[in-house]
């Protein structure tokens, strides 16, 4: 039996280096596609939060109402980020932008001053924004607030597309790496068939047959994740070094997330195809081995 043990066990090296290699290629598969739904995910976040919503102010308003206004407006929870943009600095503003410069020309500076907000990404829907417009248009020192609305719904209609898009994809990959991840382990376990009924034709028990050979799958599972791990976070550098911007918007939360559910699903599944092998190799005669 110790012969033939330490013989199964030679031939398995080659079928064990196969599965972990084989593994590891189909969880970084799946990892890159988590990654890439990530970034989806912060750039749709990305875009949102810069739609910006102006208030323009009435003229000769006292300062101390406009004010009022700037300090209702920055209490508010829907706002990220402001700024109070007098009227020599809506006309800076204007001439930056190639605009042709009126002092020749006007006495008076036309343009109003506001106050420019951005909103959380939670808040870039059409009927938070319309509530918001409406709010905003009972205070006395608001003459107008204006927003980009056509923006607004298309950039909603194309996050939900692309999120949608992504959760198929999401799905179908997981399916399909469960049953590659499934086949890879059963075909290494193959190996093993005769070293399985041989111990259990002289008297181990399942529990003894299976314990050595599922502690061995939780640990090559553990070894494909971390392989597949490694390639994802070596694609992600290079991909943030030739692109700066996806630095800008890691999220380590969610990789911190992804890699947890890399390793956990590489271990999960082989142990559970692992120790769905034993048990039919246990019940299968020997004759059908061959």
């Amino acid at each position: 039996m110790t012969q033939i043990g330490k013989g199964s066990a030679k031939r398995s090296t080659p079928s064990y280096f196969m599965s972990i290699l084989g593994v590891s290629l189909v969880l970084f598969i799946l990892g890159l596609l988590g990654w890439i739904v990530i970034n989806a995910n912060k750039l749709g976040q990305y875009f949102k939060e810069n739609v910006e919503v102006r208030v323009y102010l009435r003229e000769n308003i006292s300062p101390a109402d406009s004010t009022r206004l700037v300090d209702y407006i920055a209490t508010k929870p829907y706002v990220k980020e402001y700024q109070y943009v007098t009227k020599d600095l809506a006309r800076q503003k204007f001439v930056a932008d190639g605009n042709e410069d009126w002092k020749n020309i006007l006495d008076a500076n036309p343009l109003p001053a506001s106050i420019d907000f951005k909103l959380k990404n939670q808040y870039v829907h059409s009927d938070t924004l319309k509530a918001i417009k409406t709010d905003l248009e009972q205070n006395i020192a608001v003459s107008d607030v204006q927003y980009p609305q056509s923006l607004v719904d298309n950039l909603n209609k194309n996050v939900q597309k692309v999120s949608m898009i992504l959760l198929i994809i999401a799905v179908v990959l997981c399916l399909v790496v469960i049953v590659l991840i499934d086949n890879t382990i059963r075909l290494a376990m193959f190996s093993n068939r005769f070293l399985i009924k041989t111990m259990q034709m002289v008297g181990a028990t399942r529990w003894f047959i299976a314990k050595p050979m599922d502690i061995r799958a939780i640990i090559n599972g553990a070894i494909s994740g971390l392989i597949a791990l490694a390639g994802i976070f070596a694609l992600v550098f290079f991909a943030e070094k030739q692109l700066p911007e996806l630095r800008a918007m890691r999220d380590t939360q969610w990789l911190v997330i992804l890699s947890l559910v890399i390793i956990l699903l590489g271990i999960m599944i082989s142990l559970l195809s692992t120790h769905r092998s034993v048990v039919k190799y246990l019940k299968m005669k020997l004759d059908d081995l061959y």
